[in-house]
């Protein structure tokens, strides 16, 4: 995300206003943090808040923790560079949510933290432990570095820095940043955060939207064909601008849009949400509230993008950022007057915070999932093998807070100034893989069972992962995280529709090779779940 160029086409001004919002950000986020975090020794305060979340404030959260940085800079700059398949984006990050609220009544039901307390509801011993561990770590390492790392050089670009070193310790700042928020304030303090990032990030975003269309007059004609003729693409409205025409394009986009609806919302970081409801009803109560404040800025970002190509051009906003990151920060700089008024200053700023909160919001939401999972998946019930004192799981999880931040900075900081796409896909590739597939058959077949479940997960996992290595993504072209070699054998950067189908295949045929082995502890524990699943009698703590 390297955007010099870009400022060179619409400059972003003096830093002043955006590093006293950032400060007076930080300060807040802080605050939020400590005064919010647990009140005792309950490792649930920790995990899920005490599970006493109402759905306007749990949606409010789950809005803050789903509108990811790199959501917000991706989605406008493809609909500014490629048109329609930037919508469908947009439409995918909103469609993902309905996914989610199929899953948010059972998983609050289950009473679990973790995705380890989740699968442990039907399977017994240290392997479903295991496995959940395997999974979350598997989505949140590379999840959190590559936010980072966007943030990090996000940061740096708007206090008008561009040097490589600059951007180094923006990040390593940030990430000390991200990681006392979770390590201190546990799930209470982020959820004061992510509501602020939720309200701040749709206000700046419903204002820069509103700023476009009068800039257009209100005439949404206008902005369509202008739009399209500052792309420079002869079908600007028309499938394949991003990925390509060919058959290959076409499959590469479809997995794409897979793995985005379905990896999006298995999330570790989101679905710990629906653990922090107080009722089954309050999850999916929470999920509708998001799914409105999610559809509302989704929409701003396609009008800011296409405002971004009738305004700038595709030549301005690739000429900094191929994939055209920069689109979003430069469309707002050029409103309302751009640096040149007050009003154009204080849009820039808003956005520029927003997209700061955002970051603080999903790197600390993924911080936490990350480390309850070590603490309560690992080191309680795999390494321990019984309940831990009052307090030390809490001290546990904070430590792999400190641990997990500290790595994922430090893979930021080498990556610093490399292509960020391949991380994404890794992340959200593993959730749509390994996570999705687990969900599904622990919470709605019953013959589901140890082997099913391992053969799911780790299926799964080694699928998401060795794929995007010999794909595209990784080596062969001028986007790959490895530009100058050349291994890739698999035509698409985006193998969901590989990966998907034969993680949900092995979980079948997992299940059906180990039904014989199951015993009658994992058989009493299956008829619990299913009476748990259908009846939400009990909801343990």
């Amino acid at each position: 995300m390297t955007w010099s160029a870009a400022e060179s086409a619409v400059d972003v001004g003096s830093p002043s206003f955006v590093l006293v919002g950032f400060l007076g950000f930080i300060v807040v986020a802080l605050f939020l943090s400590i005064m919010g975090g647990p009140d005792g020794d309950s490792a649930a305060d920790f995990h899920v808040g005490s599970r006493t979340l109402s759905p306007l404030r749990n949606g409010a959260a789950l809005s803050g923790t789903y509108l990811a940085t790199t959501v917000l800079l991706n989605v406008t700059g493809v609909v500014a560079i490629s048109g329609f398949d930037g919508i469908t984006m947009a439409l995918d990050l909103v469609l993902s949510l309905g996914v989610l609220i199929l899953f948010a009544r059972p998983l609050r039901q289950s009473g679990a933290h973790t995705l380890g307390d989740l699968f442990a509801l039907r399977i017994s011993g240290t392997s479903p432990r295991i496995a959940a561990a395997v999974a979350t770590l598997g989505v949140c390492v590379p999840f959190l570095a590559i936010q980072l790392n966007g943030a990090g050089a996000i940061t740096a670009q708007l206090m008008g820095l561009s040097s490589l070193g600059a951007k180094q310790v923006c990040t390593l700042l940030l990430g000390v940043l991200v990681v006392l928020c979770a390590a201190l304030g546990g799930m209470r303090g982020l959820t004061l955060v992510q509501i602020l990032s939720g309200a701040v990030t749709l206000a700046a975003l419903a204002v820069s939207s509103l700023a476009v269309l009068v800039h257009f007059h209100g005439n949404l004609d206008t902005l369509v064909s202008d739009a399209a003729r500052g792309s420079r693409q002869q079908h600007y409205l028309q499938p394949g601008n991003l990925l390509g025409h060919s058959a290959e394009g076409r499959v590469d986009l479809i997995g794409l849009q897979l793995v985005l609806v379905l990896g999006t919302a298995c999330m570790p970081h989101i679905l710990l949400r629906m653990h922090a409801a107080r009722d089954g009803a309050a999850a999916r109560r929470s999920v509708r509230h998001t799914a409105i404040v999610v559809a509302v800025v989704c929409l701003a970002l396609v009008l800011l993008g296409l405002g971004a190509s009738a305004v700038l051009g595709s030549d301005a906003i690739r000429s900094g950022d191929a994939d055209g990151d920069a689109a979003l920060l430069l469309i707002t700089r050029s409103l309302l007057g751009g640096q040149a008024t007050v009003l154009g200053n204080l849009l820039f700023t808003a956005v520029a915070c927003a997209a700061f909160l955002t970051a603080l919001s999903v790197i600390g939401g993924t911080t936490l999932a990350a480390a309850s999972s070590v603490a309560r998946d690992v080191y309680v019930h795999v390494v321990r093998r019984s309940p831990a004192a009052p307090g030390t799981e809490i001290a546990v999880a904070r430590t792999a807070s400190l641990a997990l931040g500290g790595l994922g900075v430090l893979v930021a900081v080498v990556l610093q100034g490399s292509p960020t796409g391949f991380g994404s896909q890794l992340a959200t590739s593993v959730a749509a893989s390994a996570i999705l597939p687990a969900l599904v058959y622990s919470l709605y077949w019953p013959g589901y069972n140890r082997s099913g479940l391992l053969w799911t997960v780790f299926g799964g996992v080694v699928l998401a992962v060795l794929l995007p290595l010999f794909s595209p993504a990784m080596s062969g072209s001028p986007n790959s995280l490895l530009p100058d070699v050349d291994f890739a054998w698999l035509p698409v950067r985006n193998p969901g529709l590989i990966s998907i189908p034969v993680a949900f295949l092995l979980g079948w045929l997992g299940s059906r090779w180990g039904r014989s082995r199951t015993t009658s502890d994992d058989n009493e524990r299956r008829r619990q779940a299913e009476a748990l699943h259908l009846t939400g009698a009990r909801q343990p703590g």
